[in-house]
């Protein structure tokens, strides 16, 4: 399983940017790359096909949720993960560890894993390296978490040393399961905001020999500033041939500072979610609020710069209408903009640094 599947094509002469291209049993990525969440077999309120419209490469599924609603044993009979939602591109899999983390009101850590009860309907189960290993298999993504525990912010270093200690343990755990063919694991160093807790981590699962790694324990209330400070005592310590994630990150300009940190991955829910409540990003980086009663009679696009099926056919005063409306066409056009916006801006950060001009295109973003 220690075969590369990565491919690093190109090296910036400006920083640690990068190209590169990652082999799945579901189509070849290029990195830099952005990848929209669809936690529960779906990216909310888009079809496949406009998915695939769209140039998402790569999309996200969530092994706990998947989990309890339908079942992984459904989704295998189903024939897996990517026949069962209709999508023939690559999928990542999260492990659970995250929900291990936001819902600490629910669960009880063991040695070997955590003890849950549903938030559905308190139904008692158990989650750990093993299991999670197992529905993830059963789900055939293409690349699959190892299992880890993510610290919340802030903590002390005795703390974030213990909960590392377990993470370590759990990801020898993760890497010792069978994978299908074809499918590849990644490792999650966390740490906190601890430098050498950060670095421990990097040379312990580097040492495991993971397809990919993946940064954690990011974006969960530290600083902006103390994530950039993660990133860059962290991604010098990880292979340089295999791919690295940063998990759940973020806003236009946290991708172009991790990708200037030798970042090759992204996922974030912010696309999304923003749409759905009224909030659209536009050249430079920024959101403006289309619900807001200053577009009442704006008949321009959400951003004129924009190709985006929806910037294309509809003005702002008509999004704004659709959203104050409670209309489900509203989400859908917010939806497909702030998903070309992110698609587009890897499409431009590939270019930059192909051409050279990657710390250049860096000045765009206003905020």
């Amino acid at each position: 399983m220690s075969n590369s599947h990565f491919t690093l094509e190109y090296k910036s002469t400006e920083c640690m940017a990068r190209l590169g291209t990652l082999e799945t049993p579901h189509g070849r990525i290029r990195t830099p790359v952005f990848m929209p969440v669809g936690t529960r077999g779906t990216v909310k309120a888009m079809s496949p096909a406009e998915l695939e419209e769209l140039s998402a490469q790569i999309i996200l599924g969530n092994t706990y949720h998947l989990m309890l609603r339908p079942g992984s044993e459904l989704v295998a009979k189903a024939g897996g993960l990517h026949k069962f939602m209709g999508w023939d591109h690559p999928i990542l899999t999260d492990s659970g560890g995250f929900q291990v983390f936001s819902l600490a009101g629910l669960r009880k850590m063991m040695p070997d894993g955590v003890k849950f009860s549903s938030h559905i309907d308190g139904t008692k189960f158990f989650l750990g390296p093993v299991e999670s290993a197992k529905v993830q298999r059963d789900l055939g993504s293409d690349i699959v978490m190892a299992f880890d525990e993510c610290t919340p912010y802030p903590c002390s270093h005795e703390e974030a040393e213990k909960s590392l200690t377990l993470t370590h343990r759990w990801e020898r755990m993760s890497r010792e399961q069978p994978l299908k063919d074809g499918q590849q694991m990644f490792g999650i160093v966390q740490g906190s905001t601890f430098r050498d807790l950060r670095e421990l981590s990097a040379k312990t699962l580097s040492e495991l020999d993971f397809n990919g790694y993946a940064i954690g324990g990011v974006s969960v209330g530290e600083s902006q500033e103390e994530m950039f400070e993660v990133m860059s005592w962290t991604t010098p310590l990880l292979p340089e041939n295999k791919p690295r994630y940063l998990m759940g990150v973020g806003t236009p300009r946290q991708i172009y500072e991790g990708v200037k940190h030798g970042i090759d991955m992204f996922d974030c829910v912010m696309p999304t979610r923003l749409a759905r409540h009224g909030s659209a990003f536009v050249t430079g980086g920024g959101t403006i609020p289309v619900k807001a009663a200053r577009y009442r009679e704006d008949f321009s696009p959400i951003d004129p710069k924009c190709n985006c099926y929806a910037c294309r056919n509809f003005t702002l005063a008509y999004i704004r209408h659709l959203m104050n409306v409670n209309e489900i066409l509203g989400m859908r056009l917010l939806t497909i903009h702030n998903i070309y916006y992110f698609m587009n801006l890897m499409k431009e950060i590939r270019e930059a640094i192909a051409n050279g001009t990657f710390l250049e295109y860096g000045k765009t973003f206003t905020e």
